[in-house]
C-alpha cells in the first residue's frame, strides 16, 4: 500500500457524493448541491497530489524554460519564477480553504454565486470552460509535432493520426471513470518528477565539475547579459511567459468534488505541491542558468524540439546518452497527461453549466459510473472539429482563438483571490469563527494582498506589451518579401492585442449580460450560502484526519 493510500477505505469500494448527507449533516441543515448528484468520490490522496503536480509541471518547464534565461538572463528568469510562484502559492491557499469546506464540482467557478453574484459564477465558468476547450486541440496538434521527432524527414505518415488516436484514448479513459483518470495522472506525474530529480542531480554534478569535465560554478552569472539581461521590458516579457508555464495548478480545486476525504486530501495536496513545485521550478531554473550561458542559441528553442530542450542540453553535458529521445518521451507523456486533465476539467465545467441551467440540461447527465457522458461527447466532438481546421484547413482562425488562453488564466487567478476576500467577509459577517474552517489559508490577508499586487502587475504588463512597438508599413514600393514579413508582424501584433485585452471584454460582456437578463443582485454577506454542498466527515473520515505515525515521518511526506 502506498504511503498516500492511508484513506481508511477499502480500495474496491466506490463512494457516491450523496453519501455525505448522513444524519449529522441533516441535523446541521447541510444540503447537497445539485451539481454534485451522481459523481463519485474515487480520488485518493496520492491522486490529488499528483494531479496538482501534473497540472503545473509540463512542456512549459521542459521545452521553453530556457527561453526565459535567453530573454532576461539567469537572475531575471529566477526572479520571474519566484514571483509567479509566490502568486500561485496564495492562489492555491485560497482554493484550499474554500474547496476543503465546499468541494463543489465547479470549485472556484461556483463560489461567486454563493458569496458575490450569480452572474459572476456564470462568466467565470464559461471563461474557464472556453480556456480549456481551446487548449485541448492546441495540445493535440503539439502531440503530432512531438512524434515527428522520431520519424524520418521524408516520412509520409499523416500528422493527424497521432491526435486522432489520443482522442480515442481520451474517450475510453473518461468513460472508465474518475478513478482511471486519477491513476493515469499519478503515474504520468511520477515519470515527470523522476525526470526533474535526475535533472537536478545531474545539474549539480555538472555545475560542480564532477560530470562533463568543466566546473561552471557561478561563471554564467557574471558574463555579458547576466544576471539581468535586456532591462525591465525583457523581464516583464519573461514574467508573462513564466505565468503561462505555471498554469493549471488550480485544477486541484476541481478534483476536490471527487475526493474521498476533502478535509484531508485537499490541504495535503495544496501544501505538499507548493513545496515540491517551488523546489522543482526554482532549483531547475537556477541550475540551468548556471550551466548554460544566456547567449547560447540552443536556449531559445523556437521549434520546441526535444533535441534543443534546456533539460537535454544539461543531460548531454552530463554525458547521458539518448538524452534527446528520453526528453521527447517525457514531453510526449506530459502532453498526453495535460490532454487527459483538460478533458476532465472541461467535462466538469460543462456539467456545472448544465446543472446551473446555463446550457441544455442534457449535458448534465451522469451515468452509473459517475461519468458525464454527454459532456464527454461534446468535448470530443469539439476537439475533433478543431483538429480538422488545423490539419485540413489553414488553422488561422484557431490560432487567433488560441491567443486568448493565457489571459484567461491570469483572470481566473485574480478572481480566485478576490473571491477569497469576499468569502472571508461573508464568513465573519455570519458570526462564524476562522477556527471553524477545516483548513485556514496561510498568512491571510497579507498573502492575498501580495498575490493580488503581483497578479495585477502581470496583467498590466501584458496589456503594455501588447500595444508597444506596432509594425510600421514599409511603403508602396516594398518588395513582396518585405510585405509578407510586414503582414506576418501585423497579424502577430493584432493577435497579441486580442490575447491581452479580449478576455476582459468577453468576461465583462458575459457578466453584465447575465446580470441584465436575469436581474441578479449582489448577495448580502449575511445571506451567503456557506453550507449547501459542505462535506460532512463520517467517523472514519474523522479518524483518518488524526495524525498518524511519528512527526518526522509526517514532515518527510511533505517532500517525498
Amino acid at each position: 500500500m502506498s504511503k498516500y493510500e492511508d484513506d481508511g477505505y477499502d480500495g474496491t469500494d466506490t463512494y457516491e457524493l450523496n453519501q455525505m448527507q448522513d444524519l449529522e449533516g441533516s441535523r446541521h441543515g447541510f444540503q447537497m448541491d445539485a451539481a454534485q448528484t451522481g459523481l463519485k468520490r474515487d480520488l485518493r490522496l496520492r491522486h490529488m497530489i499528483m494531479i496538482a503536480i501534473a497540472g503545473t509541471i509540463g512542456t512549459g518547464l521542459f521545452l521553453t524554460s530556457g527561453s526565459t534565461i535567453a530573454t532576461a538572463g539567469p537572475g531575471g528568469a529566477l526572479l520571474a519564477y519566484t514571483l509567479i510562484g509566490i502568486w500561485l502559492v496564495f492562489v492555491l491557499q485560497a482554493i484550499g480553504e474554500i474547496a476543503t469546506l465546499l468541494p463543489l464540482p465547479g470549485a472556484f467557478n461556483a463560489w461567486g454565486g454563493r458569496v458575490f453574484d450569480k452572474a459572476f459564477s456564470f462568466q467565470m465558468t464559461w471563461m474557464y470552460c472556453i480556456n480549456w476547450a481551446l487548449t485541448i486541440p492546441a495540445q493535440l496538434s503539439a502531440s503530432a509535432l512531438i512524434v515527428s521527432f522520431w520519424l524520418p524527414d521524408d516520412t509520409k505518415f499523416p500528422p493527424w493520426i497521432v491526435p486522432l488516436v489520443i482522442i480515442v484514448l481520451m474517450v475510453i479513459i473518461n468513460i472508465a471513470g474518475v478513478k482511471t483518470y486519477g491513476e493515469l495522472e499519478y503515474w504520468f506525474s511520477i515519470f515527470k518528477v523522476i525526470t526533474i530529480i535526475i535533472f537536478i542531480v545531474s545539474g549539480i554534478l555538472v555545475d560542480a565539475g564532477a560530470l562533463g569535465g568543466h566546473t561552471y560554478g557561478f561563471e554564467n552569472w557574471k558574463i555579458e547579459g547576466a544576471p539581468f539581461k535586456g532591462g525591465f521590458t525583457n523581464f516583464i516579457k519573461t514574467l508573462i511567459s513564466v505565468a503561462y508555464a505555471y498554469g493549471g495548478a488550480e485544477m486541484i480545486g476541481i478534483t476536490a468534488a471527487e475526493s474521498r476525504n476533502p478535509h484531508k486530501h485537499v490541504p495535503w495536496a495544496i501544501n505538499t505541491v507548493l513545496i515540491r513545485i517551488a523546489f522543482f521550478y526554482i532549483a531547475s531554473i537556477f541550475l540551468l542558468g548556471s550551466i548554460v550561458a544566456n547567449g547560447d542559441p540552443l536556449l531559445v528553442n523556437t521549434d520546441r524540439s526535444a533535441a534543443r530542450a534546456p533539460f537535454t542540453i544539461v543531460f548531454v553535458k552530463a554525458g547521458i546518452n539518448g538524452a534527446a529521445n528520453y526528453m521527447n518521451a517525457v514531453v510526449f507523456t506530459s502532453v498526453f497527461s495535460a490532454i487527459n486533465s483538460q478533458f476532465y476539467v472541461t467535462t466538469r465545467m460543462l456539467l456545472s453549466l448544465a446543472r446551473n441551467g446555463w446550457v441544455h440540461k442534457s449535458l448534465g447527465y451522469i451515468n452509473s459510473r459517475g461519468v458525464p457522458v454527454v459532456a464527454v461527447a461534446v468535448v470530443t466532438a469539439c476537439s475533433s472539429l478543431s483538429l480538422i481546421t488545423i490539419f485540413v484547413g489553414s488553422g488561422v482562425v484557431f490560432q487567433w482563438f488560441i491567443s486568448i488562453i493565457g489571459s484567461i488564466s491570469f483572470q481566473g487567478w485574480l478572481y480566485i483571490l478576490l473571491l477569497h476576500f469576499r468569502f472571508r467577509y461573508c464568513w465573519k459577517a455570519q458570526g462564524r469563527a476562522v477556527s471553524d474552517l477545516p483548513y485556514v489559508a496561510w498568512f491571510y490577508p497579507y498573502g492575498n494582498i501580495i498575490a493580488v499586487f503581483i497578479g495585477s502587475c502581470c496583467i498590466v504588463s501584458n496589456w503594455y506589451l501588447s500595444i508597444i512597438d506596432p509594425p510600421q508599413h514599409p511603403g508602396a514600393g516594398a518588395s513582396a518579401d518585405v510585405m509578407t514579413a510586414y503582414h506576418s508582424r501585423r497579424d502577430a501584433y493584432i493577435q497579441g492585442i486580442l490575447g491581452a485585452w479580449f478576455p476582459w471584454f468577453m468576461s465583462a460582456i458575459l457578466y453584465f449580460s447575465y446580470k441584465y437578463i436575469c436581474g441578479t443582485k449582489l448577495i448580502k454577506a449575511v445571506d451567503a450560502d456557506l453550507d449547501t454542498g459542505r462535506f460532512v466527515p463520517s467517523e472514519s473520515d474523522k479518524e483518518d484526519l488524526r495524525p498518524h505515525g511519528p512527526r518526522w515521518k509526517r514532515i518527510l511526506k511533505m517532500f517525498v
